[in-house]
């Protein structure tokens, strides 16, 4: 038992709780000593209704009922934090709302991720409501995090997680070659669809196909993340949960073996949730887990970089969680490792 008392622990509720990625964000409340799930929210015209009957594996571990949403409830909300687990045009609507009586908000959609308001037509489909609030989104890829977060954080789409953390070390340490324009093909778990039933997305349908070819809306954003272009390529394959993204550079001529392992070593010291492995990682061993698995290879100039990690944890909701531990000034991954995520 936790030896903190109910009333010192930080109120949260969670916006999308009947999502694959809002359900594990409730489980990660429930097991950390320093927050309480005070609330758990999903879309209006449903009857509430126990997270443990929506999952049930759950059960004994989340008690927490999850009821409709409305925004009339907001002036009643005794809280100090908000995750939304949403559709972006839902999360760019309420989120003013939330800050506006002085809730702090853990945004997991893209509505927030992206400076340049004028990709949201191209990428996303709409135009963005609250372009001001952009630049005041502070973006929590929690290895690189060198902004203190505020009061509206932007939490990293999987793709751009797992591709980002693969790249950045030996971007960041001068090793790419200046034209070279890494080449990443990833590979999700149906989960990253969402939990809707959708012919696409049937274990029945899906075998292994690419899709959203130089168009997918996570591509700014990891173009926005690395400070260069990218070719990009997703797939879909027919496991439930994880991403393997592959990424190939060019590395400047000479540089050895010896510089890469150091610039990934001096990166990743330190941070918790980094691990190498000694071959390719496997997104089995990091399925339920909020690690992210990295391994490379190098023949001559050529660099391969494997990373997995777990689309709707790390990808997602540890990542949300890893971030609010920081912002409240708790151990970074209190509440990861309880035992609740299967």
């Amino acid at each position: 038992m936790s030896d903190i008392s109910k009333s010192s622990k930080i109120r949260s509720a969670v916006l999308g709780a009947a999502g694959y990625s809002g359900a594990e964000l409730c489980a990660l409340l429930s097991a950390n000593p320093y927050f309480e799930l005070s609330y758990a929210f999903a879309s209006g015209g449903r009857d509430p209704e126990p997270l443990a009957s929506l999952y049930p594996r759950f059960a004994r571990q989340v008690d927490i009922l999850v009821e409709p949403w409305q925004d009339s409830l907001i002036p009643e909300l005794d809280i100090e934090v908000a995750f939304l687990a949403l559709p972006h045009e839902a999360s760019e609507e309420v989120a003013p709302k939330l800050l506006a009586k002085g809730i702090k908000v853990f945004d997991l959609s893209g509505a927030f991720r992206l400076k340049q308001p004028e990709l949201y037509p191209q990428y996303y489909g709409y135009a963005h409501q609250h372009p001001e609030l952009l630049e005041q989104a502070v973006y929590s890829l929690m290895e690189w995090q060198t902004e203190p977060l505020g009061d509206l954080v932007s939490v990293p789409g999987c793709y751009p997680t797992a591709c980002s953390l693969a790249l950045l070390p030996v971007l960041k340490a001068g090793l790419v070659a200046a034209d070279c324009i890494p080449v990443i093909s990833a590979t999700s778990g149906v989960s990253g669809a969402g939990r809707k039933a959708s012919l696409t997305t049937s274990f029945c349908e899906v075998g292994l196909n690419a899709y959203g070819f130089f168009k997918h809306r996570h591509r700014p954003e990891i173009e926005q993340n690395l400070g260069r272009k990218v070719v990009f390529t997703p797939h879909l394959g027919n496991f439930k949960r994880g991403i393997l993204a592959t990424c190939v550079v060019n590395l400047k001529p000479g540089v050895s073996a010896e510089q890469v392992k150091s610039a990934f070593s001096q990166a990743y010291t330190g941070k918790p949730l980094i691990r190498f492995t000694d071959k390719s990682p496997n997104v089995a061993d990091v399925a339920g887990t909020p690690f992210c698995d990295l391994y490379w290879q190098q023949d001559g100039e050529q660099l391969v970089i494997m990373s997995a990690i777990d689309n709707l944890l790390k990808g997602a909701a540890a990542q949300a969680m890893q971030a609010a531990n920081v912002r409240f000034g708790k151990p970074e991954t209190a509440g990861l490792f309880a035992g609740v995520v299967a």
